[in-house]
């Protein structure tokens, strides 16, 4: 599964999600009758009180082979090669009625071909005895999307909302609530057991899909904690005899040194968020901690996050900034990263085995690796990071019993786990159409990378492994090795256990502030603009926000 990355740093969107709730209040749409509470102040619930609403977790029976590499947790396990045998884990066809199911999730990069021109969408179909018509959005203004389906009530019978998107949408608690059906009478407890894939999902994924204190959703479990790294191309910098950083000076000094606009080169994207975490700035809910005194602060108001503003200024000013990215919100980081215009780009973790897999054909030697998580003002570095979903799996209101457990069926099909042909056909496709296979396992044809974009993942969910990949056999030790040094730096979240709907005077400062902090460190505004920055900020939202979380932990969980 290739995790989509990159849009969870995209908050422009937010500007047109906000003008779309405030047409859907306007019209008296879904977002009128919200609570004065919900609507301004924001929501708290405390998810330790809801675990009677939680299926039980159950192993499955099924002789699936151990793991060959333990993570550490919320780090998965990995599989170093395929099983011999793959195993069925449903015997009937979960689809019954042959009616076609609406479906809605993101893509990133081109769209893939859609029904019958899709020998994927066609083989699995086939496989779910009821069709899935999917409805395939682009990642990028994936919230816009949403916000506009959400505001009028137009919503598919199956609906992927990923975890990073949540924070961006209006009072989104009591969109849930008007929209989507409680699933709580179907999975609660021992009811699970109807959908036994689903009863695999560790319990921490499926206390997060409680809002309003039921169970809304079903949870894809994340398969990583950590929403960053910071890539490098190692063969190039091996080439120019140059080695990872190991210290924020180091990392300014090999982007000079790499830096090079006579021949189109220069040495990263937009790293601001990992310099942040390099910082040690905090990460949790989106950049909240305490201080010694208990009170809550938020990282722009901290010493950490004015030393990364200046950092990353002065790494623009000093031009080590590709132009096009700082021309431009859309440059394609990926390709510089390719093509060796870049040598340095922050990504999620899904980016990874995939461009390595396809770049290495068309460029021998071509290495990239996340360069070791370092503290640029000494001692342990912190690690951003939590084990929250990718996604959320929806299910519209008002289908009727029978239905919703069609739907139940057909997602809990899509959810089943590695070493099963259902996940083998769900992943790769069809054997000698989308992939090849071999005793070290599948490889995807270009028909297989074109047609197949996680179009069923994105309505399931799983439990999370670190699966084989034959193209780059080193990729699952390189990742586990990153992953389980580095999760013992997991930042602590003072607010483990309580799920927050922040206040909409906070959303809707988000974007207007980052738009200006963007503008001092890309040096458009003084860094002595930040105090100013910070105050309107607190004024705008920000003050309501600390108090609220201020008060749930003196509330207690």
């Amino acid at each position: 599964m290739t995790t989509p990355t990159g849009a969870a740093a995209n908050r422009r969107t937010f500007l047109s999600l906000l003008g779309l709730g405030a047409a859907a209040v306007a019209g008296g749409g879904l977002l009128a009758g919200c609570s004065e509470k919900s609507a301004g102040g924001g929501a708290t619930q405390n998810l330790d009180r809801l675990a009677g609403l939680l299926p039980e977790q159950r192993a499955l029976t099924l002789d699936i082979p151990k793991p060959d590499i333990v993570g550490t947790r919320p780090v998965p396990d990995g599989y170093s090669r395929f099983p011999a045998n793959l195993f069925d884990a449903i015997t009937d066809k979960p689809g019954t009625s042959g009616q076609q199911i609406s479906a809605m999730m993101p893509a990133w990069g081109p769209a893939p071909p859609s029904g019958a021109n899709n020998a994927y969408l066609t083989a699995v179909n086939a496989e779910l005895g009821t069709p899935i018509d999917f409805s395939v959005q682009d990642g990028n203004t994936y919230a816009e999307k949403l916000g506009a389906i959400l505001g009028a009530r137009d919503v598919p019978e199956l609906l992927c909302v990923p975890g990073w998107e949540i924070n961006k949408l209006p009072r989104f608690a009591d969109a849930v609530g008007a929209l989507f059906e409680d699933l709580t009478p179907y999975l609660q407890g021992g009811a699970v057991a109807a959908y036994p894939m689903l009863g695999t999902f560790p319990t921490g994924a499926w206390r997060h899909a409680c809002w309003n204190e039921r169970l809304m959703a079903i949870p894809n479990p994340t398969d990583g904690p950590f929403p960053w790294m910071l890539f490098h191309r190692r063969d190039l910098l091996t080439q120019l005899g140059l080695a990872a950083p190991k210290t924020i000076d180091e990392l300014f000094e090999i982007g000079r040194q790499v830096t090079d606009p006579a021949k189109g080169v220069w040495a990263f994207d937009d790293i601001f968020p990992i310099v942040q975490m390099l910082h040690k700035a905090p990460g949790s809910k989106e950049g909240w901690r305490l201080k010694s005194d208990g009170t809550p602060e938020f990282k722009y108001e901290t010493a950490e996050f004015k030393q990364a503003v200046e950092f990353m200024a002065k790494v623009y000013q000093a031009g080590l900034v590709h132009p096009d990215i700082v021309a431009s919100k859309g440059a394609d980081s990926k390709q510089l990263l390719q093509s060796g215009k870049i040598l340095f780009k922050q990504d999620g973790t899904g980016m990874w085995q995939p461009m390595q897999a396809e770049q290495q054909k068309v460029t021998p030697g071509f290495d990239i690796q996340p360069v070791p998580l370092f503290s640029a003002t000494g001692g342990d570095p912190l690690a951003w990071g939590n084990d929250e979903p990718i996604s959320y799996t929806f299910i519209r209101k008002g289908l009727g019993k029978d239905r919703v457990e069609e739907l139940l069926r057909v997602v809990n099909w899509c959810s089943a786990p590695f070493g099963t042909r259902e996940f083998d056909l769900r992943e790769y496709g069809v054997e000698g159409v989308h992939h090849t296979r071999s005793a070290d396992g599948p490889a995807k044809t270009e028909l297989g990378f074109k047609e197949i974009q996680n179009q069923y993942f994105f309505v399931s969910g799983r439990s999370p492994v670190i699966q084989p990949t034959p193209q780059t056999p080193n990729f699952v030790q390189d990742l586990l090795t990153y992953s389980n040094n580095t999760v013992r730096h997991l930042e602590k979240d003072p607010w483990e256990g309580l799920k927050f709907e922040m206040p909409a005077k906070y959303k809707a400062a988000a974007v207007p502030t980052e738009d200006k902090i963007t503008d001092i460190v890309r040096g458009r505004r003084p860094i002595s603009d930040l105090d100013a920055v910070v105050s309107e900020w607190r004024a705008g939202g920000g003050d309501e926000a600390r108090e609220m979380l201020g008060t749930a932990l003196s509330d207690g969980k």
